[in-house]
């Protein structure tokens, strides 16, 4: 009788720690599953900023880095024709008829920041050329370095910003995403005549300002 208690508890203790073991391990790999996803989601790029849509402080900053010409701005061509069903303006590389407007409003609102102080820079591609056209007024010869961009567009932008002046560059959706990564930061998916905004104010260190859509100026408020 006291044999079989014996093993029985012996058993019991051997049951106890096989169970210990089992739980600490299990606690070890479910605090592994917690901790990797936050691992990603902290170490995961940040994303860029919606300038509108009533970011007081982004539209603010964005107003202040233009009124002291430390910004530099890559624009997106307006509606590519060979991506749409609607008419071409002129060459099937070029943007449609009804996107001339979109250009238009946008180059309205630059107005109003003012481009007195501004360089202005487009790719060589015909789209690129036709936006800067409605959407400032002037077109460039074409800059092979604002549509061959890879690993290059952040260097290439600020080796061309004025000190005091603002450069807007006439671009594709390709080099602001090149540009978001050398930031690192997520790339955004930016519409068609979309600006994003950067501040040179320290050129060792530039940061990303955010972005404002085309159709969504009327909704930028600094105060």
């Amino acid at each position: 009788m006291e044999l079989r208690l014996s093993l029985f508890g012996i058993k019991r203790s051997i049951d106890l720690n096989r169970f210990a073991r089992y739980r600490n391990a299990a606690v070890v790999l479910a605090s592994t599953l917690l901790v990797i996803p936050l691992t990603v989601f902290l170490l995961r790029p940040a994303t860029v900023p919606d300038l509108a849509h009533g970011n007081v402080s982004g539209a603010q900053a964005l107003m202040t880095g233009w009124a002291k010409g430390d910004l530099i701005v890559l624009v997106r061509h307006v509606e590519r024709c060979d991506h749409s069903s609607a008419p071409c303006l002129i060459g099937n590389d070029g943007i449609t008829e009804r996107s001339r407007s979109v250009a238009t409003n946008v180059g309205a609102h630059f107005q109003n920041l003012g481009l007195d102080k501004t360089d202005i820079y487009n790719s060589p591609i015909l789209r690129t050329a036709q936006t800067a056209s409605f959407m400032f007024n002037k077109v460039g010869t074409g800059e092979d370095w604002l549509i061959s961009c890879k690993g290059t567009m952040l260097r290439d932008a600020l080796a061309h910003k004025v000190a005091g002046r603002n450069l807007i560059l006439v671009t594709h959706s390709e080099c602001m995403a090149q540009l978001e990564k050398e930031l690192d930061l997520t790339a955004s998916t930016l519409g068609y005549g979309a600006s994003l905004f950067i501040s040179a104010e320290t050129p060792h260190t530039p940061r990303m300002l955010g972005f404002i859509e085309a159709s969504d100026w009327p909704t930028v408020k600094p105060h």
